[in-house]
């Protein structure tokens, strides 16, 4: 595995990458940076999460003559949210280059956009129906464009983008870098290929069968917010003799690290930034014994060869097969039994799909221990604690005077009581979140009844939503109950703990070539379902 600065990358983009966290590439950028460096076209196939932003952001920011002021580089996206987090890690990547970057979308004031770029912008990325609605404004120029980049060309194809691209497309000078990424590769994707780029490097990030130990792997389903919580309430549930908790990016390993000393846990960080002496010193104190949990990073954990890691948690899920088979093989040695754990957000549960295809394992869904589970299980350890200090003489008479006092006025076993409440309550409190409070949506009992903006009119049926909802959360098709379809919407009643999961993980996407909009439906009339609608 290569580093960064091996990949030909101009030492400004170096500087920001570091100030982003990031250690080493992923397969994707490793593969892709120094071919687009070169000039060459380039197929990428690719899942979201994989880093592949980065993969063609790098080169194109590098690209870009900042004091040329004219759009240099067009990226289109099939989303306007895209179009935004496209744009965001841009700015990151050129923080040290004074480019001007302007995603145009729509939904967004189109005046203000013409505004912008009549002031001059280096790098455009939009929508397909945007970025054409400016052409034939002619507020957008596209005759300097030296780079072109199509990402996620399978999602844009299914929204039925394809007139569109090819209109942009042909907008740009024939003597530009054209780069393509895709999840998948339809016969159109590569039909769009043949006509537009320039023998192109195919890349792709599926190597093949990845093999891994049989080591007991799992995942939680977590709402991004509730992260810290519920690895909190795992550690706490499990028995961790050892563990690995593995984050992205080392800003990652630094803040949880922080965030799990403040709550008693006995943990360190170890990442790239750190110099060989204070590794060492970290790697002494988890192979004694002294740290239960280790946070790291890919990089970081390499070489680690501790035999009695019980756990590996993946706190940030791998951006690839390769990076989850090496991180859970720190676990299950020396003949030793291993558990896996992946913390997995609505919106990953492709990637988890992907990582489960190309490994050829199944990693098991598993219910998060409910707070009294972890209570119970606490519980046990204090009394094991107070048994301890009981038998082993320690001195306790400094207390009896407070003691003595608070007796004249309260019985003893209420003192104790409150005495066990100070000392472990901050601790309980920390194992829980704010639970959605969805009110009355006039479902069936335990249920959640959600309204979605797709109806009988664009061919919605029953079956899709389900396989929407199974296929893009990864639940059970138990988890849902019934469904009503009107011309212009939908009710979907789902299972309470379900529902937060569904709203995030369905939140803005694209369905039958609508942007979906899924919220808690309110009624305002029980005896008439046409009476419901969206909070």
């Amino acid at each position: 595995m290569k580093s960064f600065a091996e990949l030909s990358i101009d030492a400004d983009i170096l500087k920001a990458i570091s100030d982003l966290g990031f250690e080493e590439p992923s397969p994707i950028q490793e593969a892709c940076i120094p071919i687009i460096i070169e000039g060459k076209d380039v197929i990428g196939q690719a899942q979201t999460g994989t880093g592949k932003t980065a993969a063609f952001g790098i080169p194109v920011v590098q690209a870009v003559n900042p004091e040329k002021l004219a759009v240099q580089a067009i990226i289109l996206t099939p989303t306007r949210e895209l179009a935004i987090q496209v744009s965001a890690e841009l700015r990151k990547i050129a923080k040290y280059k004074p480019l001007r970057i302007l995603p145009i979308y729509g939904g967004q004031s189109i005046r203000h956009q013409i505004r912008v770029l009549q002031q001059g912008v280096h790098i455009v990325i939009g929508t397909p129906g945007r970025i054409l609605d400016h052409l034939r404004r002619n507020t957008l120029q596209l005759d300097q464009v030296t780079h072109l980049v199509l990402d996620e060309a399978d999602e844009m194809l299914d929204m039925g983008f394809i007139d569109e691209i090819e209109q942009i497309i042909q907008a740009t000078p024939k003597e530009r870098q054209t780069l393509l990424f895709s999840a998948t590769m339809p016969n159109e994707i590569r039909r769009l290929a043949k006509r537009y780029l320039n023998d192109p490097v195919p890349i792709s990030i599926n190597r093949g069968d990845v093999h891994v130990p049989y080591i007991e792997q799992v995942y939680y389903r977590v709402l991004e917010s509730h992260k810290l919580e519920v690895l909190c309430r795992l550690i706490d549930s499990e028995d961790v003799e050892q563990g690995i908790v593995f984050c992205r990016t080392k800003k990652g390993v630094d803040q949880l690290t922080e965030a799990l000393q403040e709550r008693g846990y006995l943990v360190d960080g170890i990442h790239g930034d750190l110099s060989q002496m204070q590794r060492d010193k970290v790697m002494k104190s988890f192979r004694d014994g002294e740290i239960e949990l280790l946070i790291a990073t890919d990089v970081a954990a390499r070489g680690i060869d501790v035999s009695n890691v019980s756990h590996v948690i993946n706190y940030d899920i791998p951006q690839d097969p390769e990076s989850y088979v090496h991180r859970i093989g720190r676990t299950g040695r020396a003949g030793r039994s291993g558990v896996a754990m992946t913390l997995v957000t609505p919106r990953e549960m492709k990637l988890l799909l992907t990582i489960q295809e190309q490994t050829k394992m199944t990693i098991t869904p598993r219910e998060l221990p409910s707070l009294e589970e972890v209570t119970r299980k606490k519980q046990a350890e204090w009394r094991e604690q107070l048994i301890a200090v009981l038998n082993e003489g320690v001195a306790l008479e400094q207390y009896d005077v407070m003691l003595e006092e608070l007796q004249e006025h309260y019985p003893l076993k209420d003192i104790a009581r409150a005495a066990l409440h100070l000392h472990y309550s901050a601790h309980l409190a920390n194992l829980q979140w704010n639970e959605y409070d969805f009110g009355d949506t006039g479902a069936a009992p335990g249920m959640v009844r959600l309204f979605m903006n797709v109806g009988r009119r664009l061919g919605v049926k029953p079956r899709m939503l389900v396989d929407l909802i199974v296929n893009t959360i990864g639940v059970s098709p138990q988890t849902i109950g019934r469904i009503d379809l009107f011309d212009e919407f939908s009710f979907v009643e789902v299972k309470e703990q379900a529902a937060p999961f569904v709203i995030e993980g369905l939140k803005s996407i694209h369905f039958m070539g609508k942007r979906l909009n899924v919220e808690p439906a309110k009624p305002r009339n029980k005896t008439n379902h046409m009476e419901w609608s969206s909070v």
